[in-house]
């Protein structure tokens, strides 16, 4: 575990002289009680300090080191201010040594280590500073609930981290609020850095997708000196920002009804200095007032944004139609033919694919050269049938 400045926590120690050394360490090994993750330290007076588990070393044991093993020597308890990792603890994987820690700590503790426990461990998670989110299909056993809470400062001090939170699954309420636990810690604001761009939020009331990492690098490349954007689906600022920050866009429309949401987003439209250029309109997008007034739209919702289309094209300028950035969960199928949506033959895959769609005149529908192009830039099967449904709105007059 850290302290502040990235220093590592003290680490508990028992002093003896050299002579005692290998008792000490033998006992210590026998009782499960010895901290392999630290070396043995040679302390200034010539004694020497052997790391142990625990905030403590428990006084029955003080007394077997003083009076059977070696009577007459030293025998005090200290603290490693600045503790020094053992060769092997260099070594480990954190997957490996988060088992090997938290192995040890339960056997201390008279639990019976087997595989089930060990496969109910994280092999992976999410590091935001030093919060560690664990995801919901680990330390599933019933036989962990009786180790709680000192099993989470276990897990902080292996990963050397301060806060520990697992989630569950995203709520279907519309606000798409994370179902997420603090287990350690008094509150779950973490800050992350993304191509430059700083994001604020609260863990257990905001989630962030690392999954659209590409898409957000994407736009940040695009050359918006001039447009204004509406981003029906803000959250924290996940596209807002990279359009403001690197694309350049002279103003944003955010649009978000996540009370949680907002409160990251004013944070990091300030941190990130550009609140100057982006309007807040907190609340069901699809009741926005805007109309004739965007270059781009930024439809950022899966599994579909469909919602947001009408008021999309509500909010495209009418006189130089616009850009609509659209995510949707592409069905694609198995084998040559693509079979229609909702076909129960085939099995399914789901993919995100964000696609960029060219309007003209949004209000009369797309034009037979626009939907040309959209087709074309579509290379995969289920892309260019996503596509051609798109496109079949627009041209029926149905607004897109």
């Amino acid at each position: 575990m850290e302290r502040e400045g990235g220093r590592p926590a003290a680490v508990v120690a028992v002093v003896t002289e050299p002579r005692f050394t290998q008792r000490y360490r033998e006992y210590l090994e026998k009782q499960k009680l010895l901290d392999r993750r630290h070396r043995v330290e040679k302390m200034p007076d010539g004694t020497v300090a052997l790391p142990v588990l625990g905030e403590t070393l428990p006084e029955q044991h003080l007394q077997e080191l003083r009076d059977r093993l070696a009577p007459g020597g030293t025998c005090i308890v200290t603290q490693l201010l600045d503790p020094v990792p053992s060769k092997k603890a260099q070594g480990c994987s954190p997957a490996q040594r988060l088992c090997l820690e938290v192995s040890r700590w339960a056997e201390a503790r008279g639990v019976t280590w087997s595989p089930e426990l060990e496969a109910d461990l994280p092999r992976s998670w999410q590091r935001h500073g030093d919060l560690l989110l664990l995801s919901e299909d680990c330390f599933q056993a019933k036989r962990w609930k009786n180790l709680e809470p000192e099993l989470w400062e276990t897990v902080a001090s292996a990963l050397g981290v301060r806060r520990v939170a697992k989630r569950g699954r995203v709520s279907p309420d519309g606000t798409r609020t994370p179902a997420v636990s603090l287990l350690l810690g008094d509150h779950g604001w973490v800050e992350h850095v993304d191509n430059g761009i700083r994001y604020k939020f609260d863990v257990t009331q905001c989630m962030f997708s690392f999954g659209n990492i590409t898409e957000k690098l994407r736009v940040a490349s695009l050359p918006c000196a001039g447009e204004v954007l509406v981003d029906l689906y803000a959250g924290i600022g996940y596209f807002t920002l990279p359009f403001l920050v690197h694309a350049g866009v002279t103003f944003v429309h955010a649009c978000e009804w996540n009370p949680h949401a907002v409160v990251a987003l004013r944070k990091n439209l300030d941190i990130n200095g550009v609140a100057d250029r982006c309007r807040i309109h907190f609340g069901d997008n699809r009741q926005l007032k805007l109309s004739n007034i965007a270059d781009r739209v930024n439809l950022g919702l899966i599994p579909s944004s469909e919602e947001g289309w009408p008021i999309a094209c509500q909010v495209l300028r009418r006189d130089a139609g616009g850009i609509l950035h659209i995510h949707q969960n592409v069905e694609s199928y198995p084998g040559k033919n693509l079979q229609p949506p909702g076909s129960s033959e085939m099995e399914k895959e789901h993919r995100s694919y964000p696609q960029q769609i060219i309007t003209n005149q949004c209000t009369n529908g797309a034009t037979r050269d626009s939907r040309r192009r959209m087709l074309s830039a579509a290379t995969k099967p289920e892309w260019q049938s996503f596509l051609r449904a798109l496109a079949g709105l627009a041209w029926s007059g149905r607004g897109i």
